[in-house]
């Protein structure tokens, strides 16, 4: 799996690269008031892509938020994708401040994706579960137990990044993907869990438990 030790995500290296070549530059054509714009934009940058390690929790039957972020919505929504039912659904919207690692809710076997091409509204808002650009993985743990994971984007940057593909088998905590600049992830819960979490509250992916199977 990609991703998975080095402090920064290598999908920043591009971006990281551009804005300290601008920042260099300017300093030397003696620009300084915008060469402190563009070195602190690059820091910005370096900050999105950080890639840190995490504290897994061990005890079974935990899930774990997939994103970093504050939880905008928790609501019951008919999974169009894969399952084809309702659903107890939380969205997570992760602002540009957040690191935008996601990372697998549970140990689990991906079943299938999907990837919808979209439109780019605001990620915070309801109908972007349906209409924004989106990657969808459908997850089955070892108790046949069924969880659908969303990426998508907003509307900063537009670039949904997964290292996975059908077949593959996560563990719980485990780096999957990214969301580009400003994004959210919806993770659809099988009926039988105990919801950990509320409305607003702030999260951290493969750390803070969202839920537990019953």
């Amino acid at each position: 799996m990609q991703n998975q030790g080095f402090i920064i995500a290598r999908e920043g290296f591009r971006w990281i690269g551009i804005g300290f070549f601008l920042t260099l530059l300017l300093v030397i054509l003696k620009a300084k008031i915008t060469a402190v714009f563009f070195g602190i934009l690059t820091l910005f940058i370096v900050s999105f892509f950080r890639n840190p390690k995490r504290s897994i929790p061990a005890q079974q039957g935990l899930i774990v938020s997939p994103a970093d972020g504050k939880i905008c919505l928790i609501t019951d929504a008919h999974e169009k994708k894969f399952l084809k039912e309702q659903r107890r659904r939380v969205s997570i919207f992760m602002s540009p401040l957040n690191c935008h690692i996601n990372r697998a809710p549970i140990s689990a076997k991906v079943l299938d994706t999907y990837y919808h091409p979209g439109k780019f509204h605001i990620a915070s808002v309801d109908k972007a579960s349906d209409l924004n650009e989106q990657h969808a993985l459908l997850l089955e743990d070892d108790q046949k137990n069924k969880f659908v994971v969303v990426q998508i984007a907003g509307w900063l940057c537009r670039r949904i990044v997964s290292y996975i593909k059908s077949g593959h088998t996560l563990t719980r905590g485990e780096r999957f993907g990214l969301i580009q600049f400003g994004s959210r992830v919806d993770i659809y819960l099988p009926p039988q869990v105990s919801l950990q979490v509320h409305v607003g509250q702030s999260v951290r992916a493969g750390e803070t438990v969202i839920g537990i199977l019953k």
